[in-house]
């Protein structure tokens, strides 16, 4: 297949030979005229030669134009605005009014609609609707309606709510599994940074499984979290990641201040296993718990351990009673100074679950997430005073989060 710039010559190339033949025949044609003489069957025929290619002409430029259009805006194998059509009725905007120490302070944020179980909700973060009261959602046409929690989980900066619209503002979008996303697809997000409702940013995912920290979940990772370049700002929190094909992959979550291009998305697929426990009971409280608290590995730590891995994710800590604890894995004994940071050595080295490797924290909060439930017994890969070794963990339940 030619590629866009290849079609853009050759039409370019018709579009010329086209008027050059309509010049000279005008010029024929107006020679004709201009003796007197009454113009015979032949130069009629020219003339309506001329018409046809006229219009040929025209057509051809429209075609050449829309062609142009089509080509950029398909750049990557992504449409914004076949994607902006389609799915900008589905994101709203959510208000409300947040009560914390400091008193009241007003909110801002995104959703987008989705159906569950023959009712309409709306899915945003958990961070956007945390201690609001007087909440309201306003859909793309301006109407705003009262909403209310249905269901939340700090874990995941997850929140359901809902609102007694009429049914013909509900226009639910699609969400897929996340789990088939790679680096580099191009990727869309709608939402209302600084109050700009239904504005829409173009990028790529820039990568899988990443954690980040929110204070509202304690000390406990977001885990299996999509970082992507699509520029977001505060305001677009709750709002929809969007994959070529106008689905739902993510909600977008966090920006990392001052930074350019970086964003993170809580996945799909994380939305679709919560969901129903969300709506049934309110919350979701099957997230794995180890009882551990760590860092990852690198070269430094591995010198001063005297380990030979430079990877993984080293125990500096055992909760006392944790399933870590009973599993018999062990903290470290001495405090060093790396850099900056200062870290707890001596300790445990994991760098499997279940014969999956773990390179880093980010590897295993997202196997924990994607892979393990409270309850389940994992064989844990360890690297102790230079020996590997296996241990068998059963999971618990990570207490409730901070209120």
């Amino acid at each position: 297949m030619n590629s866009p710039n290849t079609r853009g010559v050759s039409r370019s190339s018709v579009v010329f030979a086209i008027t050059a033949v309509l010049l000279v025949g005008a010029l024929a044609y107006t020679s004709i005229v201009m003796s007197g003489l009454q113009p015979p069957q032949s130069v009629q025929q020219l003339q309506k030669l001329v018409t046809q290619l006229q219009n040929e002409n025209a057509q051809l430029q429209q075609e050449l134009a829309s062609k142009t259009r089509f080509s950029n805006l398909t750049v990557m194998g992504i449409d914004p605005v076949a994607i902006y059509q389609q799915d900008n009725r589905s994101v709203v905007t959510v208000e409300g009014t947040q009560v914390n120490q400091l008193g009241l302070a007003s909110v801002l944020g995104s959703g987008f609609v989705v159906s569950f179980g023959g009712h309409y909700y709306i899915i945003t973060n958990y961070h956007v609707v945390q201690s609001v009261v007087n909440a309201t959602v306003t859909f793309w046409n301006g109407d705003s309606y009262p909403a209310k929690v249905v269901g939340t989980d700090p874990y995941s900066d997850l929140a359901v709510i809902s609102t007694e619209a009429p049914s013909g503002e509900f226009h639910p979008l699609t969400v897929v599994s996340s789990s088939g996303l790679r680096v580099g697809e191009p990727v869309v997000a709608i939402g209302n940074p600084f109050g700009l409702s239904g504005s829409e940013t173009f990028g790529i995912i820039s990568q899988l499984g990443r954690t980040i920290s929110e204070s509202l979940a304690g000390n406990f990772p977001i885990a299996d979290v999509i970082q992507f370049s699509a520029p977001i700002n505060p305001g677009n929190s709750g709002g929809p990641l969007i994959s070529a094909n106008g689905t739902v992959i993510g909600i977008t979550t966090a920006v990392v201040q001052s930074s350019q291009g970086v964003g993170f998305a809580i996945p799909s697929d994380t939305i679709l296993r919560e969901l129903p426990s969300l709506v049934a009971t309110g919350s979701y409280n099957m997230h794995p718990y180890m009882g551990i608290e760590s860092v990852d590995m690198n070269y430094q730590l591995a010198q001063l351990q005297g380990a030979n891995v430079t990877y993984g994710v080293l125990i500096e800590r055992v909760v006392t009673g944790g399933p870590a604890a009973i599993a018999g894995l062990r903290g470290g004994t001495r405090t060093v100074t790396v850099g900056t940071g200062q870290y707890i050595i001596g300790g445990d080295i994991i760098i499997s679950m279940n014969g999956t490797r773990i390179v880093n924290t980010d590897a295993l909060s997202t196997y924990l997430e994607e892979h393990a439930l409270p309850g389940e017994k994992v064989v844990v890969g360890i690297i102790r005073n230079g020996q590997f070794m296996s241990v068998t963990l059963v999971l618990g339940t990570r207490p409730p989060p901070p209120s």
